[in-house]
């Protein structure tokens, strides 16, 4: 028997009463021809079309859909957007759980309100395009007003649904060749060791109203010299312990970070997903002694005055910006990850090479380094072009002089 042929209903006599019952109450009749076949699984079904035409090409669509493996049953395609997003992110097991949350965010504010009650079937490459535009809009034009970057991260959260579902509901993923918004280069600022040193001399001496020290400012200097001069991670930095630390060896171990998470606080492995060694300069040794100083080993190294972790948005209100005050950095947009970049320029300025910077700070390829800060490292092409140069004259002038003078 084939697997995909068409059945002409005319045969039956139930179908010849269906219609005329139809025609007597002048409604449409039901459609003549069935495109009858046999899914992956061997389940028979069929589809109902009203010409012989439409059967044909119902039956070529199949039988290739079949053959070549791309068939998806139309029932299942037909199931709401919302209901296979969240059996996609419950699948979502192995990620960090701040990914997870920033993807449950995603999709309740950007990609349900437009997607949710959509079929799956029923989504298409322009739709989702114009999706795409209007995420970047002004809110005066109906737009979300969203930025470059954070509209592409609710398209990335779309497609990963849509592609979850293929090929099983979607023969293909109606998000695949959408066209970006181009995300503008970043305008990195990077603090001298001047303006570094300003900044932690005002942090450690930011007091409150009361002229009492605020609740971080015990730590505040250390840790801003730790950021500056490793590169770690603010989130890396609040979750070290003393264990971790080696003052005789100057090294620090990076082992987990904070993750803040629906108002508390998680903590998991790096961003990277592995643990790494940084180097400590000699200089910082005496500004991290006494926070360690008759401390436990599980014992964060840096916490507020009452031994509590550092919250990141409460340290940076509270704390850093300011310390930016205090000390005349007045720099638009400057926030404690700046810091870490700000370890990465001096770092290379020092002859740090791109391995060493990928290492230091934690890169997961060395060409996020270079995409990163690739134009920091100086620029040597004609320094290489005239040591060539030099040993290719050497080699020709001994030639010419013969093997005596070489």
């Amino acid at each position: 028997m084939a697997r995909v042929w068409v059945y002409d209903r005319i045969q039956s006599k139930k179908y010849r009463d269906a219609v005329a019952k139809a025609k007597a109450a002048k409604r449409k009749p039901p459609n003549r021809y069935l495109v009858m076949y046999y899914d992956k699984t061997g389940k028979q079904r069929s589809e109902s079309v009203p010409t012989r035409a439409r059967a044909d090409l119902r039956v070529a669509e199949l039988s290739s859909a079949l053959l070549t493996g791309t068939y998806t049953d139309p029932v299942v395609a037909k199931v709401k957007f919302a209901e296979v997003a969240e059996k996609w992110l419950e699948s979502r097991t192995r990620i960090k759980p701040s990914t997870w949350w920033k993807y449950r965010g995603l999709l309740d504010n950007h990609v349900l309100p437009e997607w949710g009650n959509v079929a799956l079937n029923a989504i298409e490459r322009e739709d989702v395009a114009l999706w795409v535009a209007r995420l970047l809009k002004p809110t005066e034009e109906d737009g979300s007003n969203l930025s470059p970057s954070t509209a592409r991260l609710a398209f990335r959260v779309l497609s990963m649904v849509l592609e979850w579902c293929v090929p099983r509901r979607l023969a293909v993923n109606p998000a695949r060749g959408v066209e970006l918004p181009v995300v503008p280069e970043a305008d990195h600022v990077y603090l001298t060791y001047e303006q570094v040193e300003a900044l932690a001399a005002a942090a450690g001496e930011l007091r409150t109203k009361y002229k009492r020290p605020t609740a971080a400012a015990a730590v505040n200097r250390a840790l801003i010299l730790f950021l500056a001069y490793t590169g770690v991670r603010w989130g890396e930095a609040a979750a070290l312990r003393v264990r971790n630390v080696d003052l005789d060896n100057r090294r620090v171990r990076i082992v987990a970070t904070l993750y803040e998470i629906k108002g508390g606080q998680v903590e998991g492995l790096p961003k990277s997903g592995k643990p790494r060694t940084v180097p400590l300069p000699a200089s910082l040794v005496d500004e991290l002694r006494p926070l360690i100083a008759g401390r436990g080993p599980e014992d964060r190294v840096f916490t507020t005055s009452r031994g509590k972790p550092l919250r990141k948005a409460n340290w940076r209100r509270r704390e850093f910006l300011p310390a930016l005050r205090k000390a005349g950095l007045d720099v638009d947009g400057f926030t404690p990850h700046k810091l870490r970049h700000t370890a990465a320029s001096l770092a290379i300025a020092a002859g740090a090479d791109v391995k060493v910077v990928q290492s230091m700070l934690g890169h997961a390829d060395a060409s996020i380094t270079l995409n990163v800060y690739g134009h920091l490292f100086p620029d040597r092409l004609d320094e290489v072009a005239s040591t060539l140069d030099a040993r290719r004259r050497a080699v020709l002038e001994a030639r010419q002089n013969g093997p005596e003078a070489a």
